[in-house]
């Protein structure tokens, strides 16, 4: 039986991720709190991989947040994310496990990137200012892998998910991003019995969103498949694959689902006022799917879960 370490098992991703490894079996997974095991922390680190031995490595922790706290806490951004890549790469390398998976994210590629977004847009042109410390970090992450894989033979892999949602979303009022946002949004409304609700914007922007089920359905599959069927679909400088639905919905179709999904009956108010945004932002899935895996949500069935588990845990979401 093969031991696994999730390395950020609290957050959406890394939750999702344990769920999947647990249904499937054979495998015996560690994981570590926070108050367990500092990953910014290089002498801990070094000391919690000496100490298990352990075969592979799921590395989705990090320091995620919205536009407001990328730009409050930008050192925090990029100091802790790089931190904690930098030593459970490394300390995973020392300790001879070969095989690692690390999770990135969309905002790696330049905000001017031509859409779908394919992975060779990496370091073609400027970042989205509000995240660039973040996008930087995750980054560095990437080019970590790849830098162990070309030195040391090291079998390390990169994952990019689009917009995640689901189960152990933040659906905190003021911090929480533009799915559970609306999901509690539509919700409360409904309670209260609203007649309207506003939205932002004009709702022509389109978006891709991908359940974190799926995302974590997607991270196994590519760390199980044969090295060579990898690396025969990436390459040494450009080993990094995108995960998403390869579809994208107008924020407005978003928005009528969330409403159908949590039972508001009231009318929708758009604002005009209020900026849209970029116009679209959608990642190419061709690797992805060359490689034999397809997302099973569609946007109406992932929101209903997501809703289902949000009532099952709103009572941890008050303020």
């Amino acid at each position: 039986m093969k031991t696994v370490f999730v390395a950020g098992h609290r957050g959406m991703v890394g939750a999702a991720i344990v769920r999947n490894l647990e249904k499937r079996g054979g495998v015996s997974i560690i994981t570590r709190a926070r108050n367990e095991l500092d990953l910014t922390n290089q002498q801990a680190v070094s000391t919690f991989f000496a100490e298990n031995k352990i075969d592979e490595v799921y590395l989705a922790a990090a320091k995620v947040g919205g536009i407001h706290a990328n730009n409050t806490y930008p050192a925090e951004f990029i100091y802790e994310n790089l931190m904690i890549e930098a030593n459970i790469v490394h300390a995973a390398h020392m300790n001879n496990v070969q095989k690692l998976l690390f999770l990135g994210s969309s905002c790696i590629y330049p905000k001017l990137a031509e859409q779908p977004m394919t992975e060779k847009a990496l370091l073609t042109g400027t970042l989205e200012e509000t995240n660039e410390p973040y996008a930087i970090a995750k980054i560095a992450g990437i080019k970590l892998c790849e830098s162990y894989n070309r030195q040391y033979g090291r079998d390390y892999r990169s994952v990019m998910p689009t917009n995640l949602y689901g189960p152990n979303d933040n659906f905190h009022p003021e911090n929480s991003h533009v799915i559970p946002a609306l999901l509690r949004r539509f919700h409360e409304a409904a309670l209260r019995g609203d007649a309207e609700v506003v939205a932002w914007g004009s709702g022509k922007p389109m978006r891709e969103f991908l359940h974190v089920d799926d995302m974590a359905a997607a991270s196994v599959h590519v760390m199980e498949l044969d090295k060579a069927t990898y690396d025969d679909n990436t390459q040494p400088m450009l080993s990094h694959i995108n995960v998403g639905t390869g579809e994208d919905c107008t924020i407005k179709q978003l928005v009528e689902t969330v409403a159908k999904v949590t039972g508001f009956k009231g009318n929708i108010v758009w604002d005009t006022t209020k900026p849209d945004g970029a116009p679209r932002k959608l990642m190419d899935v061709s690797r992805l799917h060359a490689l034999g895996w397809k997302h099973t949500y569609n946007l109406e069935s992932g929101l209903s879960n997501a809703y289902e588990w949000f009532i099952a845990n709103q009572d941890n979401f008050r303020g």
